[in-house]
């Protein structure tokens, strides 16, 4: 028989995910659609190298500072959801490697994929390797310049810019942006347009914008 522990815990769990449908998802629907994401041909016409990496750049913040990515990129320990970027419910931390805290794992809510409700609209988001980005990491309340610095410095990316790249045009993680189930709006465009945009980027000298 289970003791009253477990059940205060599995309500908690259940209250939870009552909250997410209740907030998260109708923030997203309410939010209406995705932005287009422009591909690197659109730039071609701005002829100094620069100035064309500043603006693929900004192109490629369409993803970056979009909720989908940013509420994984918080400031703090603990995640945010939905399209307002609210406080995560359940309360969570982020705990050693970004996956959740002894007794509440990222994976306690979330499984390998994401869930769709029986008994309503929306679901329950889900990716094999579900976690925070790392502290260094942070992006909320940071300018796109300053994301973009973090980005280039690989003591705080862990990652050169031919990673990087690879990371943002192949990863299956940042890829969820785009499935990111019922009830939720997706980022822009696509992770193909995103992993050439970031290319793009690099290619012209990886130059960040001035704000």
């Amino acid at each position: 028989m289970k003791d009253s522990s477990s059940f205060r815990v599995s309500a908690t769990l259940v209250a939870g995910l009552m909250a997410l449908a209740a907030s998260s998802v109708v923030a997203d629907r309410h939010k209406g659609a995705s932005a287009e994401l422009k591909s690197p041909l659109a730039f071609q016409s701005i002829t100094d190298p620069a100035q064309r990496s500043m603006a693929l750049f900004k192109e490629m913040g369409k993803v970056i500072t979009h909720p989908r990515c940013m509420n994984c990129h918080p400031r703090g320990d603990s995640p945010t959801q939905g399209m307002m970027s609210q406080k995560h419910e359940p309360p969570v931390v982020r705990g050693a490697g970004g996956l959740g805290a002894p007794g509440m794992r990222c994976t306690t809510c979330h499984g390998p994929g994401n869930v769709a409700y029986t008994a309503s609209e929306g679901s329950i988001p889900g990716h094999p390797t579900w976690r925070l980005a790392p502290p260094e990491q942070a992006w909320q309340g940071k300018s796109l310049a300053q994301i973009c610095e973090q980005l280039k410095d690989q003591s705080r990316s862990h990652m050169t810019l031919a990673e990087l790249q690879a990371h943002n045009a192949e990863d299956s993680l940042v890829g969820w942006g785009w499935h990111p189930g019922e009830g939720r709006q997706s980022v822009p465009g696509s992770q193909k347009v995103f992993g050439a945009l970031t290319q793009a980027w690099i290619d012209t000298g990886a130059v960040c914008p001035e704000n």
